[in-house]
């Protein structure tokens, strides 16, 4: 039998995943006129796991659970927000600006325009190591 070599995946072997620049907005300039990029990080699979936990409601019928429910849009949002290093959206002085407590609504308050939304979901998708379609991963999640 061949036998592989297991070395290749011992702890400490895989290679660290880059922070990514990307711009996803053309509106938000530095003083030189420059759009500014965001900094976004991969997140580790438990954390993912953790957040669609978090985003995953019972459905009541009588009083009684009889199922559960991914809130797909907020599960990919908080991925976004955890995703990106900056801006923080969970920065206290930022979200007090908007008048708002939660990081979710923030980044929809400043990504306002659905393409720079969407961008900015496309380059969270790609840095977090998501090849497929986003709604696709979140179905085979749920299942």
């Amino acid at each position: 039998m061949d036998k592989r070599n297991m070395a290749f995946f011992m702890k400490g072997k895989a290679k660290a995943v880059p922070d990514e620049e990307v711009v996803v907005s053309k509106r938000y300039k530095d003083d030189e006129g420059n759009p500014i990029p965001f900094i976004l990080r991969a997140l580790p699979t438990d954390r993912i796991e953790e957040l669609q936990e978090e985003c995953t409601k019972p459905i009541k019928r009588k009083g009684r659970v009889v199922d559960r429910e991914l809130d797909q849009k907020r599960f990919i949002a908080r991925i976004g927000v955890e995703s990106t290093i900056y801006p923080e959206f969970r920065d206290s002085e930022l979200l007090a600006s908007y008048g708002l407590t939660d990081p979710v609504a923030v980044v929809k308050m400043i990504l306002s325009l659905p393409g720079e939304y969407g961008e900015w979901i496309n380059a969270v998708q790609r840095v977090n190591g998501f090849d497929e379609e986003f709604d696709e991963l979140t179905e085979d999640a749920k299942n």
